[in-house]
């Protein structure tokens, strides 16, 4: 596939691609979106550290750059688990200004997300380590109640229905610890009911700007 580099409304970046006609993140803001979604609406959930972090679709690496700077800013530990199908070329993430637009000084370690090798655990600093996993979240085993908390940030329903069913969700929430939190963008009725019929207690909130709701489901006894 080829990508196009979009400013977004924030200033921040995202990829375009026309075979899908679909972006990685909002235009209205790459950043800020993942910030609202996955930052406040996901890791301020997180009662315990060290903490396990599951996202499905590593991507531009944004939901990770984001919480490693949080990590580091509170000085606690976090184990980031993703998987990615495909992974972006070194080409179409040097188009990315996500250091930038947030912390500058941290640019290599941006980088080092993307560097980092597959299927092993790579120490990114003291506080974040990662482990990256090449493959496809349909085939994928994953272990049981080891996860604090998962990003559920693959592409929309109508791009990739096969990731947005029963079945995907019922294996995370069996791969999720008690308590823990799934958050998403999407708050398609299909996608709620899937969410539901695997188990999930389900929360509609406020959505970044330019989207009304997202939505968080959590696991509960």
């Amino acid at each position: 596939m080829t990508f196009q580099a979009v400013i977004t409304e924030d200033g921040s970046t995202t990829l375009f691609i026309p075979e899908l006609n679909e972006h990685y993140h909002s235009i209205h803001g790459a950043v800020q979106e993942s910030m609202h979604i996955f930052i406040r609406g996901g890791y301020t959930q997180i009662r315990n550290f060290p903490a396990h972090i599951f996202e499905a679709g590593f991507g531009t690496g944004l939901n990770a750059f984001l919480t490693f700077l949080v990590s580091e800013s509170e000085g606690k530990s976090i184990h980031y688990t993703a998987i990615e199908k495909y992974p972006l070329e070194d080409q179409y993430v040097r188009q990315l200004n996500y250091p930038e637009r947030t912390d500058p000084s941290k640019a290599e370690v941006f980088h080092a997300l993307h560097d980092a090798s597959w299927d092993q655990d790579i120490r990114i600093s003291e506080y974040f380590t990662l482990h990256k996993m090449k493959g496809d979240l349909l085939e994928v085993q994953l272990p049981d109640t080891s996860y604090d908390l998962v990003f559920f940030d693959a592409f929309g329903p109508d791009k990739q229905p096969e990731l947005w069913t029963e079945e995907i969700f019922r294996m995370l929430y069996q791969s999720m610890n008690e308590g823990a939190s799934l958050v998403t963008f999407s708050v398609k009725g299909s996608v709620k009911r899937a969410l539901k019929a695997a188990g999930f207690s389900l929360e509609k909130l406020p959505g970044p700007p330019g989207k009304r709701e997202m939505t968080r489901a959590t696991k509960r006894n």
